[in-house]
């Protein structure tokens, strides 16, 4: 069973209890002192290809696959033979296997490196090291891998971190900056800035400029700005959305700012998966307000076959504001 992300992980007020985080930060402490023991005691290994890991600092979804797929591209576009490659989560297929969209579903690889596999070479492994190395031995020059940060074991050319740039209200990227389960942080801000060689944060297409006491977080660490923006509009007409991604309420948001007519939205954990009662009941939701369904391009991919005529995706694309300051960093790691 998936569980949703807590929301209150990323409020900076102690909700929804200092009693609760305070029960929950012996937890923290534990997991912590094990993250930093893996990578300590790992020697990392290396593969015949330079290796990208976009990575968190946090638990849930900060917006890495629309990053790894504008790198896919640019890195495709500078001439490099570039390939992804995923741990392949919620997938059954330990690998490494390069990912077939005629052949593969996301219960076989996964939802993300499904839908990175429409446009790309994608391949998924458990062992991140087997992963890239097979990725090399079939031309890749360099490959981007979705997710590892705290992932020791395959040397990484260039560490790249997303931040959710996002400051509303009370929402804060990194809640009180408390460590799993007391908050979202895989590790201590600190320990893991000391691994990255460079921040992007990542903004919706309407706020208008990152909020600079999270820039100040970053100290000396290079950040570039990315923005969110719809590939397509919305549909047209009446809407109930729903999405299963690590913040499934900041789809919502995007959808009204993108102009939907949203009458209606339903929040489901990361990865899980869409039974025929979950959908039905969307579906009789959308017939009582007599509106379509729409859902992100990534929850798509996980719909059975027989629901993908019946629900619109609507797919986004990460841009970065200066492509010459990610020029720069690529060339600065002979990319």
């Amino acid at each position: 069973m998936k569980l949703a992300t807590p929301r209150w992980w990323y409020r900076r007020d102690g909700a929804p209890s200092p009693v609760t985080r305070a029960l929950l930060t012996p937890l923290s402490w534990i997991w912590a002192a094990q993250t930093a023991r893996r990578i300590a005691r790992t020697q990392p290994r290396g593969a015949d290809c330079a290796v990208i890991c976009v990575g968190n600092f946090t638990v849930g979804g900060v917006g890495k696959t629309p990053i790894v797929r504008e790198l896919l591209l640019t890195l495709t576009q500078r001439g490099r033979r570039a390939h992804g490659l995923s741990r392949g989560y919620g997938g059954r297929l330990k690998g490494p296997v390069r990912v077939d969209p005629g052949r593969h579903g996301a219960k076989d690889v996964g939802d993300e490196p499904l839908m990175l596999a429409q446009d790309f070479p994608m391949w998924v492994s458990r062992d991140r090291v087997l992963g890239a190395r097979k990725a090399a031995a079939n031309g890749a020059e360099v490959v981007v891998m979705d997710d590892g940060h705290q992932n020791p074991d395959l040397r990484k050319t260039l560490s790249l971190v997303v931040v959710d740039g996002e400051t509303r209200d009370d929402e804060w990227p990194f809640g009180d900056g408390k460590v799993f389960p007391a908050g979202p942080m895989r590790e201590p801000l600190a320990v893991s800035l000391a691994r990255t060689d460079a921040v992007i944060v990542l903004l919706p297409d309407d706020l208008p400029e990152a909020d600079p006491q999270l820039l100040a977080l970053f100290g000396d660490t290079p950040v570039l700005i990315a923005r969110l923006e719809p590939a397509v509009p919305p549909p047209k007409g009446r809407q109930v959305g729903f999405a299963g991604i690590g913040k499934p309420w900041k789809v919502e948001r995007a959808l009204k700012a993108a102009g939907c007519h949203l009458v209606d939205f339903a929040p489901y954990p990361d990865h899980g998966d869409y039974d025929e009662a979950t959908l039905q009941f969307l579906a009789d939701r959308a017939a009582t307000y007599s509106a379509g369904l729409v859902t992100t391009e990534k929850d798509w991919v996980r719909l059975p076959q027989e629901w993908r005529d019946k629900v619109t995706p609507w797919p986004v694309r990460a841009r970065f504001e200066d492509e010459g300051a990610l020029a720069k960093l690529l060339e600065s790691a002979g990319l």
